[in-house]
């Protein structure tokens, strides 16, 4: 019990500097009146889903690798609660328009994402 709870941990730091490090990188390169770092972190996250979802399906996988990477890194590095909190901040501003965009763009292109990691990693 306690490496799965050091896989998690370890995995957890991991994604959670690296959604750090894109939101600095977005925060410095782009307009700060769309959420973009987390829509990335969001759209990154829901691809790799898929696509090691689709890996792990054909090779073994030990469970303490796939909790280090679903739950620790991956699970830190995306985050719904921080999606809520901008549709929250840009309804409140008024950006209605910015907050339907954002909304359709993490939902279409998430779930579109996962799917297309799922499959091409079918492809090798």
């Amino acid at each position: 019990m306690i490496q799965k709870i050091l896989a998690v941990a370890l995995g957890g730091s991991i994604g959670a500097v690296t959604r750090y490090l894109v939101y600095l990188f977005f925060d410095r390169s782009w307009n700060q009146s769309f959420p973009w770092s987390t829509l990335a972190v969001n759209l990154i996250g829901s691809f790799f889903i898929g696509l090691l979802w689709g890996y792990f399906g054909k090779s073994f996988v030990s469970p303490g690798v796939r909790l280090l990477l679903f739950v620790g890194i991956l699970g830190s590095f995306t985050t719904f609660s921080t999606f809520a909190f901008d549709v929250f901040s840009l309804t409140k501003d008024g950006e209605i328009k910015q907050m339907i965009y954002y909304i359709l763009a993490t939902n279409i292109l998430g779930i579109g994402l996962a799917f297309a990691g799922f499959y091409l990693s079918r492809l090798y």
